[in-house]
């Protein structure tokens, strides 16, 4: 079985939350942001529930903006690790290399914005140095759906796992029955 289809474990896994910027979201369709803020924020608990890292980068802040506010309260009350990057790729930047290998995760949850861009380039560069990436779906966007669907293709031929948001959470979970279960259901209902 490849690596990348192995199941995400919860001492190996980490979410990575790709530039969710105030400045992204009027480009966008307002269906397909209010999807990926809704399944961001789903992530963001089952990673709070679960004990996984949570990483978030944003994309020159001073033009973008920060990360949108929806993003930021559910982001609110634990450990987040940050970094301003100016590379699309989010792996590329040097914040990233030292936190990774501090973090020594080799599965990784991807969310963010745009579907063809950053979010692929940085797939494609997680997924050449041999980590499991995951791409949620229905919680990345592009402002056109064919820049969209393009960026799905670019990254599962580099080798990542297109995916959705409860794949994840329920593969991270494992079983029913335990407190972490009731919760994260609850959210995805």
């Amino acid at each position: 079985m490849s690596p990348a289809l192995e199941g995400l474990s919860r001492s190996r896994a980490a979410l990575l939350v790709v530039d969710i910027q105030d400045r992204l979201l009027p480009a966008m369709a307002a269906d397909a942001v209010a999807e990926v803020v809704a399944n961001t924020k789903i992530l963001i608990l089952a990673a709070r529930q679960l004990g996984l890292p949570i990483v978030v980068s944003q994309q020159y802040p001073r033009g973008l903006g920060p990360t949108t506010q929806p993003i930021e309260e559910a982001l609110a009350g634990g450990e987040v690790l940050r970094f301003d990057k100016l590379e699309f790729s989010a792996a590329a930047a040097p914040e990233f290399g030292p936190l990774a290998t501090t973090l020594g995760r080799d599965q990784w949850i991807l969310c963010g914005m745009e579907t063809h861009v950053c979010v692929y380039q940085t797939a494609r560069d997680l997924a050449a140095r041999g980590w499991a990436t995951h791409v949620c779906a229905d919680a990345v966007c592009s402002r056109t759906r064919r820049n969209y669907e393009l960026g799905l293709d670019l990254m599962a031929r580099a080798g990542a796992v297109i995916t959705a948001t409860e794949v994840c959470v329920f593969d991270l979970l494992g079983k029913a029955g335990s407190d972490e279960f009731r919760v994260l259901s609850k959210a995805i209902k």
